[in-house]
């Protein structure tokens, strides 16, 4: 006779999580590593009672935001290289709606996150109940339906036996290479509470294996063939081989055979930026050096891409008649893009292939193109230097010389956080990376706000490295909360807080699109039109930071920069550092784009800054092609 337990639901799922273990390359750690959570009546008597039974075992952390606790989770699953992960739970209504963004931010990015939401009453013995959806039409239908089309899987526990193969397929979503992202259960509020008798195999430690598909032969074959025929190839990294722990084999394959290799933003710090086949940042966002390889390129190998708009500078950026594309990836419908030749694989274990056919002197690019794009990457290097530089050290500092002053204090155990805003191309361009995690930019969501908690996050998967948050005044103003909760913690992250007055990126972006940056100002409306051209809002972030318990250094010229950079990165507590920057219409800033990005033009207007930036769109969009 199988022996049982009885357990609440939500008790016997607290209980199944501590049991969950990954595995890869024999290393063994706990899937869950912690639950982040905000309770309210929907889940406070439920999953809120069963963390209390199983603290010891089930790390609990308080949130003050729904969104930004996934950002946090986001946050450690990256860093913890998708191999832990955090669960979060939410009380139902805006609780759970809360969480949508944050599962679209992890489910593009695939990182795993858990997310257990309450839910209205499974058994209805009132309707509707408090923070209920009515639709009219379809009486099973709550508000963590909009979690679906963001979320990997999902299901909604209405009996209690119904959380076994549920558990288990989240678990098997969670650790699934390709498939990860948000996972939700949602968890009627009757339902978490109620008693079952459960078998005690289902809280029997698992051991999830991560696996490494190998390369199929046939494909590994026409892979070699295609880069012994390339003259000009380029590699281009992206998340994936980060995801996998590929750097050391990819800066393998790289030297022995002298392809250049660019990077997205998901994948800059595949090479150090010392390495000699680094060429730095593709596409939109990227510097001058990889954008010109890439429009001369006769075979791309993305390694571990999506090939977003931005990598491709939206269809316009690689030239030459003929190009061909070899898409290292693990998931089939990356592979295939572009109408490339497919590798499908594990980046560490496609890129090994690849090295044991091509290595050793089988291949290798000429001396004169490997010449070619070292001499271009020292030049670009120049400029980098020259936007780092600041002739005179008490004047307000540009964005990019707060990058350079950071850039003089930083070593390889620093990681900087970033998501939105006019940072990410100046990273892109401009960041020297020195570690293969150093550069934490999440731009597949590109959401503002998640900077902070995931610098948490981060900070929880490394405690003893220094974890640092770079945030503009915009995205600081969408989620600041998560302050509280380091210093709640004493999880001590750096803020980089950017004063700049308004959206600089979308601002700049309207001035080339006609808009004339509209509504991007953070500035007082002007007496004599309305629009928002007057004096700049009196708003005191720093004193914001601080009053949620945040040291905080203040930091007028370069100079104050760099001592209060110093002084935070010494810091044990959470620390902030606030400059106010001058713009790029005053001072000298990053390079302009070195490819093009497609934002479609008004097709008609009467004003001459919509008229003339059509025009220019119109060829812009006339070199577009399809790779077919």
């Amino acid at each position: 006779m199988t022996s049982t337990t009885r357990l609440t639901v939500a008790q016997a799922l607290v209980r199944f999580l501590t049991a969950q273990f990954t595995e890869r390359d024999g290393t063994r750690q706990r899937l869950i590593g912690a639950t982040w959570g905000i309770f309210g009546h929907g889940n406070v008597a439920g999953l809120g009672q069963a963390l209390i039974e199983y603290a010891d075992e089930m790390p609990y952390h308080q949130g003050r935001n729904e969104q930004s606790m996934v950002h946090a989770a986001v946050g450690y699953a990256r860093q913890s290289n998708r191999l832990s992960a955090h669960a979060v739970t939410t009380s139902i209504g805006p609780g759970a709606t809360n969480l949508v963004t944050g599962a679209a931010l992890a489910t593009v990015n695939h990182l795993p996150v858990l997310l257990l939401p309450g839910d209205t009453f499974a058994g209805r013995p009132a309707d509707p109940v408090l923070q209920q959806l009515e639709v009219p039409y379809a009486g099973d239908v709550s508000v963590n339906d909009c979690l679906r089309p963001v979320s990997k899987y999902f299901d909604r526990i209405n009996r209690p036996e119904a959380l076994v193969p549920a558990a288990l397929n989240a678990m098997r979503v969670l650790t699934d290479p390709v498939e990860t992202g948000a996972v939700t259960l949602a968890l009627p509020q009757d339902v978490q509470a109620e008693a079952y008798d459960w078998p005690d195999e289902f809280f029997a430690e698992r051991t999830w294996h991560v696996r490494r598909p190998a390369a199929d032969p046939a494909e590994l074959a026409a892979a070699v063939r295609a880069v012994r025929e390339a003259r000009r190839p380029l590699i281009i990294a992206g998340g994936g081989v980060h995801h996998s722990r590929a750097e050391a084999v990819l800066a393998e394959f790289a030297a022995a055979t002298g392809i250049p290799v660019a990077s997205t933003q998901a994948g800059k710090g595949s090479l150090n930026h010392d390495h000699p086949q680094d060429v730095g940042g593709i596409g939109h966002t990227g510097t001058a050096t990889a954008d010109e390889l890439a429009r001369l390129a006769d075979l791309v190998i993305g390694v571990g891409t999506r090939y977003t708009d931005f990598t491709t500078a939206s269809g316009t950026l690689f030239e030459k008649p003929g190009v061909r594309f070899l898409n290292l990836n693990i998931g089939a419908h990356d592979g295939h893009k572009l109408a490339g030749q497919p590798l499908i694989a594990d980046a560490h274990s496609g890129l090994t292939a690849l090295a044991g056919e091509l290595g050793q002197g089988a291949y290798r690019v000429t001396d004169s193109y490997i010449a070619e794009y070292r001499e271009d990457k020292e030049r670009w290097e120049q400029r980098v230097d020259a936007c780092y530089e600041a002739e005179e050290p008490d004047v307000r500092p540009t964005q990019p010389q707060v990058l350079g002053a950071l850039d003089e204090i930083v070593d390889a155990s620093d990681i900087l956080i970033n998501a939105a805003g006019s940072l990410p191309g100046d990273l892109h361009k401009l960041w020297r990376t020195r570690s293969f995690d150093q550069y934490h930019l999440e731009y597949g969501y590109s959401c503002m706000g998640y900077e902070i908690p995931a610098a948490i996050g981060v900070k929880l998967a490394a405690p003893d490295r220094p974890v640092w948050a770079l945030v503009g005044d915009g995205t600081y103003l969408m989620m600041p909360t998560e302050i509280v909760t380091a210093v709640q913690e004493g999880i001590a992250i750096k803020v980089v807080l950017i004063q700049n007055h308004g959206y600089a990126s979308v601002g700049g972006l309207s001035e080339s699109v006609g808009g004339e940056r509209f509504g991007t100002a953070y500035r007082h409306r002007s007496p004599a039109d309305g629009s928002y051209t007057g004096a700049p809002l009196p708003v005191d972030l720093a004193a914001n930071a601080a009053s949620l318990g945040m040291r905080v250094l203040r930091a007028k010229t370069v100079s104050d920069l760099r001592e209060a950079l110093a002084e935070a990165r010494a810091a044990d507590t959470p620390t902030c550092v606030y400059v106010e920057t001058e713009t790029a219409d005053t001072v000298s800033g990053a390079p302009p784009a070195q490819a093009w990005w497609d934002v479609p033009v008004a097709a008609t207007a009467t004003r001459s800054s919509a008229v003339k930036a059509r025009e220019l769109y119109e060829r812009h969009v006339s070199t577009r092609r399809r790779h077919l």
